[in-house]
């Protein structure tokens, strides 16, 4: 909507939603009046605010060097008090005009909170008790024009915490820990694959074919070599071509891109773990997964026993396996074990799920799978056994070719990965794509292409493999209390505020 707070907080050159005050502008040009450097360089420090809150007794007493934020001012005519913060922590200033200098003492009356400073001094205790630092030395390093939101009310409009992450974190440190944890989730995923000889690498972001899932993807063009080119909407048919190459065991965390809806479970810009294990199989893959999260909840969350929701979900492996079709039984009564299309089609619509005229038994399986049954499953538990209809890259299952050799992991009703036993009958998979290719011309934008060099690879030939994806976002979500996607990620995506640093009309 034009003329909202948010949007005038984004346009250059207009009053902040948290109300830009005249008052920060004129003690700006009063300090600079008086030779002031309001934006300083280099302020070495001594310490960390942890290691002086942690170390007092071992350090009471000595000088040491910090820099942060002001987070609070409190005067008391010729004595200060300030609650500096950095990134580990916060601590007291103790301003005294006596030991400073009434000239230094000076300074502060044109500080406000948000200012950053360097604070030099004593490590004392107060009369009261509390570990400060007693400042004889105090200097402006970025003066802040922009005041904090109130501390007793924080910043409460969510669009504007997402838009002005900045803010957020500087008020709010438990959105901090929440990525201080996300990083922890990374680098614990990363040791626990690089301790069981998986390989690190890159593929590539911008694909000539995009595939590996069935995803719309986004667009763009390469000017000098005049080719289309796609932002990758998965890593998979890259990594499975490094298997053929004679690596393995690989894995890659990063950035899938996806041109589709946004929910609180889903942005178009999201990241991913996909790994390959030659010479494994779809079991070998779910006890990686349920191995990995288990450890990544004990190192993130103290317990393989973790609170969500109002629940406590044990995270400890084994995690049950159920089929799909066993899945929709359970839950909706409707069993297709041995049911014709016709049938399917009948038992889906009398339970409300309407599927395209034609449809066969493993697209009802999934649809009522997808509709009625994904998002009430709590687990932790493994789907198995999908329909080969929607799994367009899995091995067939032995003895049962209508079904693939394929898993999902959820747990809170949210599926949190894909996984299965990798195809590698390159005829087979020359014919899935060209299935893909008809259901993409029939109008279906989600449809894979036909990716005549994948073909050829697997042609050269790739050994037996499994193969893991990892929605790292909504792991971390899970694994930190988050229930909206935005909340785990540093700059969500946001519809674009209407005049937001539009170029100028020509005249």
């Amino acid at each position: 909507m034009p003329g909202t707070a948010d949007e005038a907080t984004l346009n250059r050159g207009k009053p902040s939603a948290l109300g830009v005050d005249e008052q920060r502008a004129a003690k700006l040009e009063s300090l600079r009046a008086r030779g002031v450097e309001v934006y300083a360089g280099a302020y070495p420090r001594s310490h960390a605010v942890s290691e002086l809150l942690q170390r007092f007794d071992e350090l009471q007493g000595s000088r040491c060097r910090l820099a942060g934020r002001l987070m609070a001012r409190r005067t008391h005519g010729k004595v200060s008090f300030a609650d500096l913060r950095d990134e580990s922590g916060t601590i007291q200033l103790y301003l005294r005009a006596e030991r400073m200098g009434e000239a230094a003492y000076g300074l502060w009356a044109d500080l406000d909170v948000g200012d950053i400073v360097g604070a030099e001094g004593d490590l004392v205790r107060t009369r009261r008790g509390e570990v400060s630092l007693e400042v004889d030395r105090l200097v402006l390093l970025t003066k802040s024009l922009a005041p904090l939101p109130d501390k007793w009310h924080g910043l409460r409009d969510v669009e504007v915490r997402y838009r002005q992450r900045y803010v957020d974190l500087v008020v709010s440190p438990e959105v901090k820990e929440v990525f201080r944890k996300r990083s922890l989730i990374l680098t614990g995923m990363r040791r626990f694959l690089v301790e069981r000889g998986y390989l690190e690498v890159e593929t590539p972001i911008l694909h000539p074919i995009p595939g590996g899932a069935n995803a719309r993807p986004f667009v763009t063009f390469h000017n000098a070599l005049q080719a289309e080119l796609y932002l990758r909407v998965a890593p998979e048919l890259y990594l499975k071509r490094l298997l053929v190459g004679g690596f393995e065991k690989v894995f890659e965390i990063g950035k899938n891109f996806r041109n589709e809806g946004v929910s609180t479970t889903h942005n178009p810009e999201y990241t991913s773990m996909e790994c390959y294990l030659a010479y494994g199989d779809a079991e070998a893959m779910m006890q990686l997964t349920e191995q990995m999260v288990a450890v990544l909840a004990e190192e993130v969350c103290g317990s393989r026993q973790v609170a969500f929701g109002g629940r406590t979900y044990d995270l400890t492996p084994p995690w049950p396996r159920l089929p799909m079709i066993e899945a929709v039984r359970q839950s909706t009564g409707v069993d297709l074990r041995h049911a014709t299309p016709e049938e399917a089609r009948r038992r889906a619509a009398e339970v409300g799920v309407e599927v395209p005229p034609g449809a066969s038994v493993g697209h009802v399986v999934s649809e009522l799978f997808e509709r009625r049954v994904a998002d009430t499953l709590q687990g932790p538990v493994f789907i198995v056994d999908f329909p080969v209809e929607v799994s367009p890259l899995a091995r067939r299952k032995d003895g049962t070719p209508e079904w693939v050799d394929r898993f999902e992991p959820y747990v809170a009703g949210w599926e949190i990965g894909n996984g299965f036993s990798e195809l590698t009958d390159a005829l087979d998979q020359a014919a899935r794509f060209r299935r893909q290719a008809e259901a993409r011309a029939r109008g279906d934008e989600e449809a894979q292409f036909f990716d005549e060099d994948f073909v050829h690879a697997l042609e050269v030939g790739m050994p037996p493999a499994g193969g893991l994806g990892i929605g790292v976002d909504r792991l971390v979500m899970f694994l930190t209390g988050q229930t909206s996607i935005r909340d785990v990620l540093l700059f969500p995506h946001l519809r674009p505020l209407g005049r937001l640093d539009r170029p100028a009309e020509p005249s």
